[in-house]
């Protein structure tokens, strides 16, 4: 399927040489990037989820192309968004846990890492962002302002109250660029919303020139509130979840995000861009543990460094460039999005910037992505990927191997089997870790 991947962009690139066809393949597409909070694998109808029905961004995927093997950085919420910003493992960057509302209010991603904005920016994209932040709560300092986006409205703690914009800690939440704010409305309609209004002043005051939007949600991520529910939090107090319907909320949070996604690609229909934009979905990170959501074949949940707590759903859609209706199985990870689109808008990467990630168009050759070893840690947890072996390590219980090919759901221990590749694994992890903390400070939890 890849390889229909690549002749397309190859054909793309031929196109787009040529002075008659301008307007269908530009040579600086726009992006339009969007990020579910806490969706599992098996969350979405087009990964097999019956307890949903996600249409519009089953359409995206059969539009485009469905990635099977996509990984965030990390199991929880501010590492992952580390290293799509970054492009970089967020061992790098000091964020290899969470922010969190309560203990790390100070700190948030060094204003000296170069982020994927940033890049866009300096090349002459518009950029915006609305959604969860999660890289900082101090937005003088490390907010999403200072860090290449021109726009940004939004959360920038882990979660919010969906109708009143109060934090976890009883923090009002709710920022207009640097400036805190009170606006109705559901938090994943005004994320939608924003940026289909961001997307048609665009059109109308820089017609043109490319953009990046950046829609982070919070859903489906707690506290479980749909659309028809109300708000419980406020400022002040820390009050926990009311009891609801789990399932019924997380599938109306669900499904209110797939709406919204809906209105977005619709615009982009409306102005005449969607052929010229690349549009991505995915998720931060597994489903909450304990929760209603479904990691579908996958073992583990949120937190775990099992294929449930990284394993998640990515969608592209470029109609112009991208065969419809393809599944991709190569193994891809989150700090892949920054080379790749930056390859995408024909600009250089940081050239002293250490990148882990990948440029996917650049190394789908002959239509698979190039191998390398992929690394996860969560606290004493661990993992590492080399091919179709996953060495899990769990604090001080021995290490575990798993056959992906053949047993995904990680349910057959082979370390006594292989000893050997058990103890070059561990080695090669530990190896990588130095390297990647080698003078960093760690800014989270």
């Amino acid at each position: 399927m890849l390889r229909l991947t690549i002749l397309m962009l190859a054909l793309y690139s031929v196109a787009c040489t040529s002075a008659e066809q301008p307007d269908i393949c530009p040579s600086r597409p726009n992006i339009v990037l969007i990020m579910a909070d806490d969706l599992g694998y098996g969350d979405l109808s087009c990964y097999d989820a019956e307890h949903v029905s996600t249409p519009h961004i089953d359409a995206l995927a059969r539009s485009g192309i469905r990635f099977t093997d996509y990984h965030s950085n990390g199991v929880v919420c501010s590492p992952t968004r580390a290293a799509l910003m970054t492009g970089r493992y967020p061992q790098r960057t000091g964020v290899e846990g969470v922010i969190t509302a309560k203990s790390h209010r100070a700190v948030g991603l060094p204003l000296e890492e170069v982020t994927i904005a940033e890049v866009l920016c300096d090349a002459g994209y518009a950029t915006a962002m609305f959604g969860k932040w999660h890289l900082g709560y101090d937005v003088e300092r490390f907010g999403p302002t200072k860090q290449g986006f021109g726009t940004f409205e939004g959360f920038v703690s882990g979660n919010v109250d969906y109708f009143n914009k109060v934090d976890q800690e009883g923090h009002k939440d709710w920022w207009v660029g640097d400036e805190l704010k009170h606006v109705d409305g559901y938090v994943t309609d005004l994320i939608n919303d924003r940026g289909v209004a961001w997307i048609a002043k665009q059109q109308e005051e820089n017609e043109g020139k490319p953009f990046f939007l950046y829609l982070a949600h919070g859903a489906p991520h707690y506290p479980l509130q749909g659309p028809e529910g109300e708000g419980f939090r406020v400022v002040g107090r820390k009050i926990g979840q009311p009891k609801v319907d789990a399932k019924a909320a997380y599938k109306a949070m669900i499904e209110s995000m797939d709406a919204g996604i809906g209105r977005v690609v619709a615009e982009l229909k409306k102005q005449g861009i969607e052929d010229s934009t690349l549009v991505i979905f995915c998720s931060d990170n597994g489903q909450a543990g304990r929760g209603p959501g479904s990691a579908g074949p996958l073992r583990g949940s949120k937190g775990t460094v099992y294929e449930g707590g990284h394993r998640v759903p990515m969608i592209w859609q470029w109609p112009a460039v991208i065969t419809p209706g393809l599944v991709s199985d190569a193994t891809v990870i989150g700090a892949d999005l920054f080379p790749t689109v930056v390859g995408i808008a024909n600009e250089q990467l940081p050239w002293a910037t250490a990148i882990d990630g990948l440029d996917l168009i650049a190394t789908f050759d002959p239509g698979e992505v190039q191998e390398r070893a992929l690394h996860w840690v969560h606290g004493s947890n661990h993992a590492m990927r080399s091919g179709e072996w996953k060495l899990v390590i769990r604090g001080k219980n021995r290490p575990e191997l798993y056959n992906l090919n053949e047993d995904l759901g990680e349910k057959n221990d082979l370390a006594a089997k292989h000893p050997e590749r058990v103890e070059d694994m561990v080695e090669a992890h530990k190896a990588w870790l130095a390297e990647m903390r080698d003078g960093v400070k760690k800014v989270s939890g």
